[in-house]
């Protein structure tokens, strides 16, 4: 292995080796096939030839340093990059073989199949019934007795219901910063997406929030697909089953968590989860 102590040069995107095997964890059923994605704000390339497939009903982190490409490819997934206009793309991303990426796909049905929980907690300035029902709303349902009965569902799912279950009128501002987290779990949840994209979810809670969305992100395999960003590398080895290790725009190693951390196959993972760079 690498011992320098310095930072790593770029390589050459290691997708033209083939079928590497630090790229190329066996999946068996993916519901999610990322192909030869690249991606350019205006002139500067953020994605290079990134390659990949997601499983289902598993968590997948995604790490590496700041501006290394991490929630710019997470927000491919839903194509919230869309809404950028100087944002271009070439490759392709396949949910259960369907290219999400054809003009022709429904972005609106994608979003709703597609959830998305952000790095800072950003419930409405609306109560928490109406939090959670939001979606539902927009779907042109108004049928009260379907309203309660998803709003119990998701906040239970969220673990977040014997908290709440006598505020709910209240506003949603007037909660914890774990708990208006685990309220854009359940909004999110409240539509039945098939994945949930997390970005960074808990950099700004403390350990004891975190712990309850971590907690909560691993009783949620058995109904959805994750995706999830973030910094803290402990927080990956703890709940994730696959991870990603991104620099500069390029996908470096992806496998199984366990012996990514432990048995890392390249050089520049390595250094970054050994703290020499990053």
């Amino acid at each position: 292995m690498n011992t320098a102590a310095s930072e790593p040069t770029r390589q050459e995107s290691p997708q033209a080796e083939g079928l590497d095997p630090a790229l190329n964890p066996p999946i068996d059923d993916p519901l999610l096939e990322i192909e030869h994605l690249s991606l350019w704000y205006g002139n500067a390339q953020a994605l290079r030839d990134i390659t990949m497939k997601i499983p289902r009903n598993q968590i997948t982190a995604y790490i590496g340093p700041s501006g290394c490409g991490k929630s710019t490819l997470l927000r491919c997934i839903n194509r919230l990059n869309d809404l950028i206009p100087i944002v271009r793309t070439e490759g392709d991303i396949r949910f259960e073989g369907e290219s999400i990426l054809d003009p022709r796909f429904d972005t609106n049905l994608l979003r709703k199949r597609v959830g998305m929980v952000f790095q800072k907690s950003n419930p409405f300035p609306k109560s928490i019934y109406e939090n959670v029902v939001y979606g539902l709303r927009l779907q042109g349902i108004t049928q009260k007795s379907m309203l309660d009965e998803v709003v119990e569902r998701s906040l239970r799912d969220a673990a977040l219901w014997d908290e709440v279950k006598d505020r709910l009128q209240e506003r949603a501002l007037g909660l914890s910063g774990g708990q208006q987290q685990r309220l854009c779990i359940a909004r999110a949840i409240a539509v039945e997406p098939e994945v949930i994209l997390y970005d960074e979810p808990c950099s700004a809670l403390d350990p004891i929030s975190t712990n309850k969305i971590e907690e909560l992100m691993l009783e949620l395999k058995k109904d959805y697909t994750q995706v999830i960003v973030t910094h803290n590398m402990q927080q990956a080895s703890r709940i994730s089953d696959l991870t990603a290790f991104m620099y500069l725009g390029d996908l470096i190693e992806y496998g199984k968590t366990d012996e990514l951390f432990v048995r890392p196959r390249k050089d520049q993972t390595e250094a970054y989860i050994t703290g020499r760079f990053g």
